[in-house]
């Protein structure tokens, strides 16, 4: 197997990565449904917070590649998080309305 063809599967390994933990972070919630009825979420619910996983991770991914300096990629990252996390806040309870 040449450098370029390990290298491509690296590639497709980290973007299967993004989908298998969103389905992890989805399935929570999911499964948190069955035994409670404080958590109430519905089909746009999941699409939407799933939505924000994957374009989240798929840019972690791109930074990580793209991005050469270690700060720099770091702080990416962080803002990558933070604007996640922001948004997944003022979804839920519209902190800052």
């Amino acid at each position: 197997m040449s450098a370029k063809s390990t290298t491509s599967i690296m590639r497709n390994k980290d973007i299967a990565g993004v989908f298998v933990v969103a389905a992890a972070i989805l399935m929570i919630p999911l499964v948190a449904m069955q035994f409670s009825d404080e958590w109430d979420w519905n089909l746009f619910d999941f699409v939407i917070i799933g939505t924000l996983l994957i374009g989240t991770g798929l840019s972690m991914v791109l930074a990580a590649r793209n991005v050469k300096n270690i700060y720099h990629r770091a702080a990416i990252i962080i803002a990558l998080l933070a604007a996640l996390l922001l948004i997944w806040v003022e979804l839920a309870v519209g902190i800052f309305d």
